[in-house]
């Protein structure tokens, strides 16, 4: 069965493996060449906020993980030209990519280090793996 895997966006590219790949990065990195991932999607990214405050050591990693499961989830404002469609933030992108990746390999990128411990993308895939989405 395909999975869920997550690596750096400059880590070589594995075509038999990544299947999509998907840049969750708040902007796109300079220097990357957009061929080097499929979709960006820059609204599964923590805020500005939420990054600058765990740069700044701020917040913890257990803080960071909560307010950045919250910010997913987070209602967003209405379309006041469609009312009848409400906005549940990000559930229905992660529904999407959860079952994509059933039947296809889905790669989730950022720009954190191939090596860190502590990067969103983690989370996302575990939230994507589990029955919360």
């Amino acid at each position: 069965m395909p999975a869920i895997r997550t690596k750096c966006v400059t880590e070589t590219i594995d075509r038999e493996h990544d299947g999509l790949r998907i840049l969750v990065t708040r902007y796109t990195p300079r220097g990357v060449r957009g061929t080097r991932y499929h979709a960006w999607m820059p609204n599964l990214a923590p805020s500005e906020p939420l990054l600058k405050a765990i740069h700044a050591e701020k917040i913890d990693w257990k803080e960071f993980t909560r307010r950045y499961k919250e910010e997913l989830f987070e209602p967003a404002p209405m379309d006041s030209k469609n009312p009848r469609i409400k906005n549940y933030g990000q559930k229905f992108t992660l529904r999407l990519i959860k079952e994509l990746a059933r039947r296809q390999p889905v790669t989730l990128m950022c720009t954190c280090d191939a090596d860190a411990e502590c990067c969103h993308r983690f989370i996302l895939k575990d939230l994507l793996e589990s029955s919360k989405v």
